[in-house]
């Protein structure tokens, strides 16, 4: 095996950097006559210091830590995940996304697999071509993002490292924004450094981070990966088959690998599926392939 090769990409550029000047952030206007809740944190930190006043009782509530996460909470908290990441992907201009599913464990090409034994690490390193075909396919998706100034067909992904990082990657390569959608979890490290920083979210709320994945999205695909994959793989193709979202493309880059681990005529062969729910995905192996059935479906060409 190959040393891993000096990394000498550059970071995600801003989205100040990429996209031109829009409309003013509705965070900075003044709606109403009212005083701002930015205005009275400020104030509140002036007044005297007495019992009352130090109290977390008299603390503002938004502005009360302890308070936003206590149990009863949650409502508020689902809620603010999912504004949050809404108002800013509207800020930027995100109209559309092309979402990459894919392992955190895929290697690049010619990088040392993190595989626990012989036969994962032989495995791994004959799936990371699919690291520089998901970096490719980014690329195709962010060439055509760019006819629109970057607000269809951006590309999204989990923000983490491998196909993720490989996503980013290629987006940045070609001066494009991309969308990292990172959870917390305990062994995870920090989002890949391709995001685009204004397009870095982070959540504690699995479910509303797959809203997310699917609210723009105008295809889904993935890539070899594991139980996260599976996870995101599956709601999606469930969502389309109850009709809960608009038909869209789903791409499974590495039809070997997803035939090897999944036997999809067998569920329908056992009556659990329809028959006609094996044409709610289509296989890949290139970047090309990937990116024809987009092009096709959306009439691109």
């Amino acid at each position: 095996m190959s040393k891993k090769a000096k990394n000498t990409s550059k970071p995600g550029k801003t989205i100040k950097d990429i996209k031109k000047p829009t409309q003013t952030p509705h965070h900075s206007r003044r709606i109403g006559q009212f005083r701002s809740s930015k205005e009275d944190m400020q104030l509140v930190q002036q007044v005297p210091e007495t019992p009352q006043t130090t109290s977390k009782a008299y603390s503002l509530a938004f502005d009360d830590r302890e308070f936003m996460t206590r149990e009863e909470l949650r409502p508020v908290r689902l809620q603010l995940e999912l504004l949050k990441p809404e108002m800013l992907m509207q800020e930027a201009g995100i109209e559309s996304t092309v979402v990459l599913f894919g392992g955190a464990r895929i290697p690049a090409p010619g990088e040392k697999p993190s595989g626990k034994t012989k036969k994962q690490n032989e495995n791994l390193s004959k799936y990371a071509k699919f690291y520089q075909v998901a970096h490719d396919f980014a690329v195709l998706c962010s060439n055509e993002s760019a006819k629109t100034d970057h607000s269809e067909f951006v590309v999204c992904s989990g923000g983490g490292p491998g196909v993720m990082e490989a996503a980013n990657k290629g987006a940045s390569e070609v001066g494009a924004p991309s969308i990292g959608l990172n959870i917390v979890l305990p062994h995870e490290q920090a989002p890949n450094i391709y995001v685009t920083p204004e397009l870095s979210f982070q959540f504690h709320y699995f479910a509303i981070r797959k809203m997310h994945f699917l609210m723009r999205a105008k295809a889904i695909t993935a890539f070899p990966g594991g139980f996260g994959t599976m996870d995101e793989l599956f709601e999606t193709l469930t969502l389309i088959q109850t009709k809960r979202v608009a038909p869209m493309p789903v791409i499974l880059f590495a039809e070997e690998f997803w035939r090897s681990i999944i036997n999809f005529e067998a569920l329908a062969d056992a009556g659990t599926i329809s028959p006609e729910d094996l044409d709610l995905f289509k296989f890949a192996e290139t970047a090309e392939e990937g990116w024809n059935i987009i092009a096709d479906w959306w009439k691109l060409k």
